[in-house]
């Protein structure tokens, strides 16, 4: 459960369902973070590739949706009739491995929980795009070490990367290319003080951890839309 609280005098304004609103904010963050890095591709919009069909893989390729023009969608998960439906909800088509996901698509969607890389730096191509979710934990890897190393990598903190996420993938090499004031994060590509993709040959990922502000800042615009609305339901703690 999410507990918003008011920042002016300590009153509890809502509760909110905690794997809605980090679905959501794990979803939309990740489109964004697709989206900045990713190669323009054509004006009808690169091939999406999705690996792994949960909640966080719905919103992205809604998300992404909304931000990019994007062509056909491909599916794969572990589960075929997961991959089933989610292809039949989004228009796309079910495909029978991650390395075939990876040969078709220009963007590759990852969210699994994988523990072992499902994909290397052999299975893609130059100027593909993609983010991982999967890295959120120690132990979770979806990206080979040498994929990681030959890619543009984009984070959304550096402290968390190193200690949780992809910076900490065993294998990858400590260079001064990988050190925290090399890999730009994604608030470096918004205020534009890291440019990001400038090849179109450039093979870029978005590794993110996941940030708490992130679900503030999700809960108070779904609090704000509520009571406009006139959704959810009032209650007093008191009686």
């Amino acid at each position: 459960m999410v507990c918003l609280f008011s920042g002016v005098d300590g009153a509890l304004l809502a509760l909110l369902d905690s794997a809605t609103v980090t679905a959501w904010r794990t979803g939309l963050a990740a489109a964004l973070g697709t989206h900045l890095p990713a190669s323009p591709g054509p004006s009808s919009g690169a091939t999406v590739g999705v690996i792994g069909v949960g909640a966080r893989a719905d919103l992205m390729v809604r998300g992404l949706r909304t931000l990019r023009p994007c062509g056909p969608l491909l599916v794969h998960d572990l589960h075929p009739e997961r991959a089933a439906a989610f292809a039949a909800r989004h228009d796309g088509r079910v495909v029978t491995s991650p390395q075939t996901v990876a040969a078709q698509a220009g963007i590759v969607l990852l969210a699994t929980s994988s523990r072992t890389p499902l994909l290397h730096l052999a299975d893609t191509r130059p100027g593909q795009h993609l983010t991982t979710l999967g890295a959120d934990e120690p132990g979770k890897r979806e990206l080979a070490a040498d994929l990681l190393d030959a890619a543009l990598l984009v984070v959304d903190d550096h402290e968390l990367a190193a200690a949780t996420g992809t910076l900490a993938t065993p294998g990858l090499p400590t260079t001064p290319r990988l050190s925290s004031t090399a890999v730009p994060t994604l608030t470096d590509l918004l205020t534009g003080a890291h440019p990001g993709r400038t090849s179109s040959d450039t093979r870029t990922v978005y590794a993110p951890v996941g940030l708490p502000w992130q679900d503030l800042a999700l809960s108070w615009l779904a609090h704000e839309r509520a009571r406009e609305r006139g959704l959810g339901r009032d209650f007093d703690f008191l009686g």
